[in-house]
């Protein structure tokens, strides 16, 4: 009877007594996503432009701050040991905080010590990705899961959004050195939001033999079965890589659509609109697996595609066009997470080390699509990029759906 019980609440048919607040992942990212999607891939390359740094020089320096969201499963499992997961959020964001404000303080931006105190600031907020994926593996609730998976993409997305507005409206009126101060502040004041989150009790006293061995039995429970090649696939295949977010901007001009609106399109609004596809995917109910709601979801978002491929070039197609691109890359980004915590399981001794390697899987399409769609685009015009991320999205959706349509679910990992 107790068996059932436990299997009944990780089902969400019983959902435990315990406050799992749900709604407090899209605080809990916060913080790495002010640095990574604010800072990072957001304003820095309008500071370092204001100092006289090229093109090419930026761009060497942001691909750089990127890796470690690729990476970062090599350091993150240390996110399951020593302290509580929420205690290391918090360490993530003050350490990332303190080393951003640091690189601030320097001469110049592009300089080495600015560069290396920023990587390592990209380092530490990827302790806040991992903390974050390792507490919501605990989510006994599948509802639960899927509301947090989808204020974590929403959060993730909105506060990037507002740390590009607000830091470039202030680089406006103050120095680097205090600019660097406000942005740590942003970084580091949502983490106190971990004090609320779901209690992270430090695992059980064991030896080093005991510990590895429990770990090295979560990890054989999660990557070394069957079921764990098509959840592998669906992190590696094309659909729904969101590579077009970039690109699109690209194209605007093809679309007679001026600078001025294009910003707007793929600035603030199309992050507001990215996340409230998130939010979005909450509608969908819980009895429906995690995996064939996102693929299903991703061959919407792949035919909407055709609307850029096959309509007219006029701003009208283009903002329809990335209008419905957006809202539902944003739900698919949702679902992903969802996927990333169905193939998790629960998060035991090593959640955190798990989520990130599976989580990391998920950069690879983002990297390989951009060179495809850009290929596309160099092959057949502004259309070809759309129609590369559809056609080859597509497929890849449909191949997976067929596979879990056709499959009975299964259990997840017995990981407790």
């Amino acid at each position: 009877m107790q068996e059932a019980v436990v299997l009944d609440e990780a089902a969400g048919l019983n959902p435990p007594t315990i406050k799992e607040r749900p709604w407090l992942f899209g605080l809990l990212i916060a913080p790495n996503a002010v640095l990574a999607y604010g800072i990072i891939a957001g304003v820095l390359s309008y500071l370092l432009r204001r100092q006289g740094v090229g093109v090419g020089r930026s761009s060497q320096i942001i691909a750089l701050l990127i890796l470690p969201q690729t990476i970062y499963f090599l350091w993150s499992p240390i996110t399951d040991f020593w302290i509580r997961r929420r205690t290391w959020l918090m360490v993530g964001a003050l350490g990332s905080a303190l080393t951003l404000a640091a690189a601030f303080h320097g001469s110049r931006l592009d300089s080495t010590a600015a560069v290396a105190l920023m990587f390592l600031s990209a380092c530490f907020g990827q302790l806040i990705v991992s903390s974050c994926g390792g507490i919501m593996g605990t989510l006994r609730s599948e509802a639960n899961r899927r509301k947090a998976s989808s204020v974590y993409q929403a959060g993730s997305l909105a506060f990037g959004a507002l740390g590009v507005f607000l830091l470039v409206r202030l680089a406006e009126r103050m120095g680097m050195g205090p600019l660097g101060w406000i942005a740590a502040a942003f970084i580091a004041l949502p983490s106190l939001a971990a004090f609320a989150a779901p209690e992270q009790p430090p695992g059980e006293k064991q030896g080093i033999g005991e510990t590895f061995a429990c770990i090295w039995h979560e990890f054989k429970a999660t990557f070394i079965r069957w079921r764990a090649i098509p959840y592998t696939l669906m992190m590696l295949f094309p659909m729904a890589s969101g590579a077009l977010i970039g690109l699109l901007p690209g194209i605007a001009q093809d679309y007679h659509v001026s600078g001025q609106h294009m910003a707007w399109m793929n600035g603030l609004a199309g992050a507001l609109l990215t996340a409230s596809g998130s939010l979005a995917a909450t509608l969908i109910p819980p009895r429906i697996r995690a995996s064939v709601g996102y693929l299903s979801v991703c061959l919407i978002n792949e035919a909407l595609l055709l609307i850029l491929w096959l309509g007219p070039l006029s701003p009208s197609t283009y903002f329809i066009g990335a209008t419905l691109y957006l809202f539902t890359i944003g739900a698919c980004y949702a679902l992903f997470t969802a996927v990333v915590l169905e193939f998790l399981g629960q998060s035991g001794r090593s959640g955190c080390g798990r989520y990130s390697i599976i989580n990391s899987l998920g950069n690879v399409p983002v990297v390989y699509m951009t060179a495809l769609d850009g290929r596309g685009g160099q092959l057949w015009g502004p259309r070809g990029l759309a129609a590369t991320d559809a056609v080859l999205g597509a497929i890849g959706a449909a191949i997976l759906l067929t596979y879990f349509l056709t499959r009975k679910p299964t259990e997840a990992p017995a990981v407790v």
